[in-house]
């Protein structure tokens, strides 16, 4: 039988838990940077602000997304009320769930989405964290990416029809952005319309991250799109570089084969630069090989002509060379089965060619479809069979009149491969064309080489974009959203970044490495860990809050000593989790 004084007894002793794992850590690596106030500085307060300023509102929602990996607002809610004690105790604010409801989220998002409030955000973000973190600023590495779904397409819309490297069937948006070289961070993020082409992006971009740099000398990287000559004029009137590779079209496809046979011929003299690079063994081989040449430029920026020397790369890398012979053996094997199948032998079902321009026609379309044009001779022949038959329909006799005709049919008998233009198609292969107007004392042939190979820097923003914040599928549909919500991503990456990069920073700075991040492996260690990984070792840390007549208990799970040791080297106090047990009322 359940007493009255048993009820009482259940009412004053309440025991509450709350999973904190690395939502602590992110908070505190985010004030560290100075993103709320940032934030609360260029967010105007809205007529529907609860005390919660927009700037904690974001920031722990993001710390939500960076710990889970869902950017749902549906969600958020439940999470918040799920965490209100660790969430007060770390920021020093009153937490309500009521702050994280869809309307006030969808606020959020809204300002972020504003042009003059997003580009002061991310100004003075730069400011900060070069200053704080005394981060390289002498390369910014620049590119585009998409980011499909199944959205409606509108006119005018964000989500448009455009080419894409996932699902071309899918509207899309599409993002430019500019990052410190080599460590990664976002220092500029455009969120434009999915038809648009990469080529009028770049200036915009670099014109931002210039003001925010405010130097000149900067070395700006990117892929053929950044070669466009407006953009190399635009670079060269804020006095800094450029090195990026030429696209294979007009002008240069036709220098190109000069410079490729140029290119051969110093081959065979071995007179190229050689680029060496450290294999997976940590072995160096020679990688790449190439010359150089110097032209003139002239342009005009702001009424003023500029002229300058342009140094243009010619390189030859052994790997890609040996993939496109890889490649062109695949397509002339399938070109050679396509083109025996062409006239199959005779029998039912079998569709026989009966003229030679169509034969033509299906061999020039094979032959084509593959790009193995002048590679490969065929040979065929024309077989007629002469048939007597009766003319017109019905039974034969006697006193029918009969005709002769012919029934034409061609066979190809042979396939056969030039072997020698095959070989010389297969010595022009793995030829790039780079060009840079920084000197040689700052970039010689073999720097420029190895450093445009380090263009996974940047699709590292966005694989964690796509894959570890999750921006797609995105559950927002209207234009203010989206790109409030990428904006909004980008931070997160921006977060993601630092953690790493502070962490290896002080590991190679000790010459020290980390053990117990691989728990399939307790006892790998490692000098260059992952943010990711750095996150996963803060799992299971629990705050459990013990209410009693007159008193309150709270207790957190005690700290390994690899999670002290990763809060060491991110420069933050392990104080931090253990202020979660002062009593607050």
């Amino acid at each position: 039988m359940i007493t009255k004084e048993y009820v009482e007894s259940r009412e004053e002793f309440q025991i509450r838990s709350e999973r904190v794992d690395d939502i602590v850590l992110l908070l505190g690596v985010m004030v560290r940077m100075g993103l709320p106030q940032v934030l609360d500085k260029h967010i105007p307060v809205h007529w529907k602000q609860r005390e919660l300023s927009w700037g904690w509102t974001a920031v722990i929602w993001l710390a939500y997304i960076l710990s889970e990996g869902d950017h749902r607002k549906v969600v958020v809610r439940q999470y918040v009320k799920n965490l209100e004690q660790t969430l007060a105790g770390v920021t020093g604010q009153e937490v309500s769930d009521l702050d994280f409801t869809d309307d006030r989220l969808g606020i959020v998002l809204t300002h972020l989405s504003k042009k003059a409030y997003w580009e002061q955000i991310e100004a003075e973000l730069n400011a900060k964290s070069i200053r704080a973190y005394d981060l390289a600023t002498d390369v910014v590495r620049c590119d585009a990416t998409t980011a499909s779904g199944y959205h409606d397409v509108i006119e005018g819309g964000l989500f448009q029809f455009g080419h894409s490297k996932d699902d071309s069937s899918l509207a899309q948006i599409k993002l430019m952005t500019g990052a410190l070289d080599p460590l990664g961070m976002p220092l500029a993020t455009d969120v434009v319309s999915g038809e648009r082409a990469d080529d009028g992006l770049y200036v915009p971009i670099i014109t931002r991250m210039h003001a925010v740099l405010q130097k000149h000398g900067v070395l700006y990287v990117g892929d053929c799109k950044l070669s466009a000559f407006e953009t190399r004029v635009h670079i060269r009137g804020l006095k800094s570089h450029y090195l990026c590779p030429l696209p294979q079209t007009g002008k240069t496809a036709e220098a190109m084969e000069e410079w490729v046979r140029e290119g051969m011929a110093r081959a065979h003299k071995k007179s190229l630069c050689e680029v060496t690079l450290s294999d997976r063994h940590d072995e160096e081989v020679v990688a790449a090989a190439g010359y150089e040449f110097e032209r003139q430029h002239c342009g005009e920026v702001n009424g003023e002509q500029l002229t300058w020397t342009e140094r243009v790369l010619v390189v030859k890398s052994f790997n890609h060379g040996a993939q496109q012979e890889r490649g062109l053996e695949k397509r002339l094997d399938s070109a050679e089965k396509k083109l025996s199948g062409l006239t199959p032998t005779r029998g039912r079902g079998k569709r026989q060619i009966s003229e030679e321009e169509a034969l033509k026609a299906g061999i020039e379309e094979i032959v084509k479809t593959h790009r193995v044009e002048g590679l490969l001779t065929v040979e065929y022949e024309r077989h007629v069979e002469r048939k007597t038959q009766y003319v017109g329909r019905g039974r034969g006799g006697a006193n029918r009149q009969q005709e002769e005709i012919e029934i034409i049919r061609y066979q190809i008998t042979a396939v056969r491969r030039d072997a020698q233009k095959i070989e010389h198609a297969k010595e022009a292969f793995g030829w790039r064309g780079d060009v840079t107007d920084a000197p040689i004392e700052r970039l010689s042939l073999e720097d420029a080489v190895k450093l445009y190979r380090q263009e996974c820097r940047i699709e590292r923003i966005f694989d964690r974009l796509k894959n570890r914040v999750n921006l797609v599928p995105m559950y927002v549909q209207e234009p203010d959203q989206v790109t409030g919500l990428t904006h909004l991503l980008t931070l997160g990456v921006r977060v993601l970044t630092l953690i790493e990069f502070v962490v290896r920073r002080s590991l190679e700075r000790e010459q020290q490495a980390l053990a117990g991040l691989h728990p399939e492996n307790p006892k790998k260690i490692t000098d260059r860990p992952t943010s990711e990984r750095l996150l996963k070792a803060f799992e299971g840390i629990t705050l459990s809050i013990i209410r009693m007549k007159d008193q309150v208990i709270r207790h957190l799970s005690p700290l390994s000593e690899l999670q002290k040791e990763i809060l060491k080297r991110l420069e933050l106090d392990d104080v931090l989790y253990q202020n979660l047990e002062i009593h607050r009322t």
